[in-house]
């Protein structure tokens, strides 16, 4: 318990793990299991990386610079759910590909969703109002 308290102690005022640590610290791991699979110059690049990755997590996790931290983390969190809505929107179009069409706005390339099965209609973009006319 002893240790535990002291732990605590040091850590206080700290930034701590995150997000974006979580991912530094899955990442160099990743990055030293491809280092060891590897021989020569580029299993040493991935040792390097991994080293510098780890290296960097340590010092965001021991930094008391909480505000660049959690911009950090924002900036990580903005461009994991980029991908992720990526992934999920792919996901959702893949599900519904039985029931709707899916069209592309042609002048601000938005993505719509009709019935199918109605023929071909003439379709509005919900965004710039541009009418165009699809088979569905």
């Amino acid at each position: 318990m002893r240790f535990r308290q002291k732990m605590e102690q040091f850590m206080y005022g700290r930034y701590g793990q995150d997000d974006f640590s979580r991912f530094l610290m899955i990442a160099a791991l990743v990055l030293f299991v491809l280092a060891l699979i590897f021989n020569g110059y580029v299993g040493t690049a991935f040792y390097v990386v991994a080293l510098a990755a780890l290296v960097y997590d340590m010092v965001r996790i021991m930094s008391r610079n909480v505000y660049k931290c959690q911009q950090e983390n924002q900036w990580y969190l903005k461009k994991k759910q980029a991908v992720t809505g990526w992934f999920r929107s792919l996901k959702d179009r893949w599900q519904q590909r039985k029931e709707y069409r899916f069209f592309r706005c042609p002048s601000c390339h938005t993505l719509l969703r009709v019935p199918r099965g109605k023929g071909k209609i003439l379709i509005t973009c919900r965004k710039c109002g541009r009418r165009f006319e699809r088979k569905t």
